[in-house]
């Protein structure tokens, strides 16, 4: 099929969002004649394509740093009614996306999948370990707050009293993210807990074959057609990919869609610019500012607007209540530090400043193959409270306050020292007996190592097989 082996048909890459894997080998076709084909061939996810192959399971991996928000007065807050300050300490950094998909079943024109999720601390490129302690909003206090009927607020008031516990709480990073045993719930909480053995999905997703355009497109959720949490079609639909790849050959005049499950909702990038990534072209796609814009700015996010007192009659910017889908606990999704929110939001919390280059998410994409090579999906975690004339802790409280607690940047790069890169050209016959130049770019990871490039050459390449790179 070309130089060195079939691979040379695709550009493998990396995953996005909830079905975040890493892709094997990275191939980039040049030569008009033989790239539509060779890509339509391989990128369909059925077995014995090197998409299929690919996509299963991973080759590399995909780290989460977080960085959690660390309260300077938490005392003042509680008893003089203080703006709460913080401090953002971090990264504490986890292996995550590491495991293969599982329960993997065909369905003619489709297939689905579980995605399983995990996450292996990774001490060498955190600030510290996962015992550091971390003052933080006491997740139970603001769950309950929104959760219990306000008529059953004095037995909560007795309930937090009784075990000792306040708005704040002084925990360990592990606890925070992976949970602890709450003395007002009398169970397990934490930010992401449940997580390790835990699965994302199932997805079900095209597979291409029929209709290349439509490769990886999301059919089912859950077993479902469309969501059920804004009761509203539009925002229910399933549009787009898990952002792991896209249909080939990707228009950057057009935006691209995908689903995530970690928001609940699909949306929508828009090109910024082209980037070199290790003398790869690929697309760079961002999250644009209208995505959790206000309703006024962004007509679209009406149906996202589920209440209307904390949202102050939907017109906050810059969060999304995920409510809806988290039963009914009062989290809010933001970029990390309320970048593009309502200026109220930092002022209600003080020590956040927000930065465009540090905070914004993007996608790296290969145009012909539309795989992902790069991304950096970056999310902050937040919790809403607010007065209260029966909790004491509350009571000193003047606003409802949407409080970050965690702000993650999920990532994956191609970082040169992991990868051996061969360059393959040559000749290739193609239609007509006309001779056409064929050059493809070959990363592998190193590690483990390498096998010797093939040899001989295959059929139609008639000279300089693939060789290391100077």
């Amino acid at each position: 099929m070309g130089c060195c082996n079939r691979r040379c048909g695709l550009l493998a890459g990396a995953v996005f969002g909830a079905a975040l894997a890493i892709l094997g080998g990275i191939l980039i076709p040049v030569g008009d004649q033989i790239i539509q084909s060779t890509v339509e061939k391989e990128a369909v996810i059925v077995p014995g394509t090197t998409a299929y192959e690919n996509w299963i399971s991973s080759a590399a991996f995909v780290y989460r740093q977080m960085w959690l928000f660390d309260v300077q007065n938490a005392l003042d807050v509680v008893e003089l009614g203080a703006t709460p300050i913080v401090k953002e300490r971090g990264p504490y950094t986890y292996k995550v996306r590491y495991l293969a998909k599982s329960n993997i079943t065909a369905h003619n024109d489709a297939v689905s999948f579980l995605l399983p999720n995990g996450a292996i601390f990774e001490p060498d490129m955190s600030v510290g370990s996962e015992d550091d302690l971390v003052t933080t909003l006491n997740l139970a206090v603001a769950g309950a707050y929104s959760l219990v009927p306000k008529n059953l607020h004095f037995f909560l008031d007795h309930i937090i009293k009784s075990t000792k516990s306040s708005l704040f709480q002084r925990r360990s990073v592990r606890e925070i993210l992976w949970g602890y045993q709450d003395p007002i719930l009398k169970d397990i909480l934490g930010v992401f807990y449940p997580y390790n053995g835990t699965f994302d999905g199932y997805y079900t997703v095209n597979t291409g074959q029929d209709d290349i355009s439509r490769v990886a497109m999301i059919e089912r959720w859950q077993g479902e057609s469309k969501l059920s949490f804004w009761n509203d079609t539009y925002c229910d639909t399933l549009n787009g990919t898990d952002a792991s790849s896209f249909p080939p050959f990707v228009d950057k005049n057009k935006p691209i869609y995908f689903f995530s499950s970690d928001i609940c909702r699909s949306v929508s990038s828009t090109f910024r610019e082209t980037q070199d990534l290790w003398g790869i072209e690929v697309y760079r796609y961002v999250l644009p500012p209208s995505t959790f814009a206000s309703p006024s700015i962004n007509p679209d996010n009406k149906c996202f607007c589920t209440e209307k007192l904390v949202s102050r009659n939907c017109s906050m910017a810059g969060v999304l209540d995920v409510g809806p889908c988290r039963g009914g606990a009062p989290v809010y999704i933001s970029l990390p530090h309320f970048l593009h929110g309502s200026d109220y939001l930092r002022q209600d919390v003080l020590g956040l400043n927000p930065s465009e280059e540090n905070h914004f998410t993007y996608l790296d994409i290969e145009p012909i193959t539309g795989f992902t090579l790069s991304f950096a999906k970056r999310l902050q975690v937040n919790m809403m409270y607010g007065p209260s004339k029966v909790i004491s802790v509350l009571k000193h409280v003047k606003e409802y306050t949407v409080f970050p607690i965690v702000w993650l940047n999920e990532v994956r790069y191609i970082f040169q020292n992991r990868f051996i890169r061969y360059t393959c050209s040559g000749d290739y016959l193609g239609h007509g007996g006309k001779l056409v130049e064929r050059k493809v770019v070959f990363l592998k990871r190193a590690n483990p190592p390498l096998p010797s490039p093939p040899h001989p050459p295959p059929r139609g390449l008639h000279h300089n097989p693939c060789l290391p790179d100077p």
